[in-house]
């Protein structure tokens, strides 16, 4: 999922776990980011459910459904009400609400449910954790900055204040 340009050459991936409280913290930051470089850089988020965070899976999987029936732009309003909301803690979003809030967003929420409790998402949240483990990504949030002309990357672990992420970005774009 992206926000921002697609076709920007710099891109922040960052792996998230929706109940983690770091990832809820830098999320504002990111946003930031992508206003501030405008057309320059993209936002890529991956999910990085971890499994001490008991409802961070089926937050996950509730995102990928509401990009499912609402497109892009709404797996993005969904993340960022959730991030809003929760007290992110590993259960701070009530799986109970993750229906009613698709719906709250404008989904249509018996298509949002069929999609959430058939678990479809699953395998896909799984081969995005595990693409981050193998690109180095221990704990949340897992940032890495890549140039997509040169394949340059680095990695900026955690919730790193703005200035610092700025200050990366700006580096990798000086090249």
């Amino acid at each position: 999922h992206v926000r921002g340009d697609r076709n920007a050459r710099y891109a922040l991936i960052e792996y998230s776990d929706l109940e983690c409280p770091y990832c809820k913290t830098f999320h504002p930051t990111a946003q930031q980011a992508i206003k501030e470089y405008g057309g320059k850089l993209q936002w890529v988020y991956r999910h990085f459910p971890l499994s001490f965070h008991a409802n961070a899976q089926k937050e996950a999987e509730a995102a990928e459904c509401a990009n499912e029936v609402g497109g892009n732009d709404a797996f993005w309003k969904y993340i960022d009400a959730i991030y809003a909301r929760t007290t992110a803690n590993g259960t701070g979003f009530a799986l109970d609400k993750l229906v009613p809030l698709a719906g709250e967003l404008g989904l249509d929420k018996a298509e949002f449910k069929k999609c959430f409790d058939s678990g479809k998402y699953a395998a896909k949240i799984t081969a995005e954790m595990n693409a981050g483990s193998a690109a180095g990504i221990t704990g949340t949030p897992g940032n890495i900055l890549l140039d997509t002309k040169t394949g340059t990357q680095r990695v900026v672990p955690g919730a790193v204040p703005y200035e610092q992420l700025k200050s990366a970005v700006d580096e990798l774009m000086k090249g």
